[in-house]
């Protein structure tokens, strides 16, 4: 079978193929290639393949022909390259795919050059920001953007798993909005929605970073602060309570106020994650008994007695 039956099987195949010799000048290069990066054959056949054309960079943005090429690191180790990266097309734009390097070797044994397989991975890039999508969108509250029950659950089987593994504490806040079906009865539902929405940005305005806002349903919230203290807890409590003291909504010329009620709770030794959430609910019903508007929290119960 003479040459031309290969390069007929080479060129049939959807991925794309190009050997290199030893200075990585291109040797050959399919019609895959051709489509996949926009350089013909005549354009790339002689050139080094590090020559600013596919100048492959992976997934932090570094550039591998300069160091960390795939094909010069199995011809000089004889190891075959399985990578990640994205590919410089003609046209400008960055292709992502995944190639497979491998050595090539004469009849004595001896490494003469290197053969590149690479194939379009956008389409199971495509695939992995669906489901990523999904899976925000089973932890995510679609009214407020903020994590919903389920997500307050994860954080804090998290959150209880550092504290007895590791010993990180957290607090946890709860925050209820004053009167709400008031709010409800009075001004309709869309506004009521309005006011939680209002809450929950208030919510992320307030935390760190590493803090977890949830709503835990209908006008319930639950906050999940890691690696904090307890001055940490008291004094995020306490300005929820203001700023929010301090909101409103303007609707038709009228003005729409609402406050909350908070409870909090730290983790202590021996506890599961769930007992600092009933501590901080029952601390939330503490807040409600004393006239709603207020924070209240465990360690005033152990100054008290």
């Amino acid at each position: 079978m003479n040459e031309s039956f290969y390069k007929d099987i080479l060129d049939s195949l959807n991925d794309g193929i190009y050997f290199v010799n030893r200075r990585r000048e291109v040797l050959y290069w399919n019609k895959a290639a051709e489509q996949l990066s926009g350089y013909t054959a005549e354009e790339m056949l002689g050139k080094r393949c590090a020559d600013n054309t596919l100048n492959h960079v992976d997934e932090n943005g570094r550039n591998l022909c300069r160091r960390g090429c795939p094909l010069a690191g199995c011809m000089r180790d004889g190891e075959s390259r399985n990578v990640n990266v994205f590919m410089h097309h003609k046209d400008g734009h960055r292709v992502p795919v995944s190639i497979r390097s491998l050595p090539m070797r004469d009849e004595e044994g001896k490494i003469v050059g290197s053969v590149e397989i690479f194939s379009d991975r956008s389409h199971t890039m495509a695939i992995s920001s669906e489901v990523e999508a999904l899976r925000q969108a089973t932890v995510t509250d679609p009214l407020t953007g903020i994590g919903n029950r389920r997500q307050a659950d994860i954080s804090l089987n998290s959150f209880g798993n550092a504290w007895r593994q590791n010993k990180v504490p957290f607090g946890v806040l709860y925050v209820d909005i004053d009167n709400f079906k008031s709010v409800n009865d009075r001004w309709g539902h869309d506004v009521g929605d309005r006011v939680i929405k209002a809450v929950s940005s208030t919510l992320i305005a307030t935390l760190r970073p590493t803090d977890v806002a949830c709503r835990w349903g209908g006008d319930e919230f639950v906050v999940f602060l890691p690696n904090i203290s307890e001055g940490g807890l008291v004094a995020v409590g306490k300005r929820l309570v203001l700023l929010l003291r301090e909101s409103w909504i303007e609707l038709d010329g009228e003005t729409v106020s609402f406050t909350a009620s908070v409870g909090g709770a730290m983790s202590r030794f021996g506890d599961h994650a769930c007992d600092v959430m009933a501590r901080a609910d029952a601390q939330l019903y503490m807040s409600k008994k004393s006239g709603r508007n207020c924070f209240h929290h465990e360690e005033e119960l152990r100054e008290a007695s």
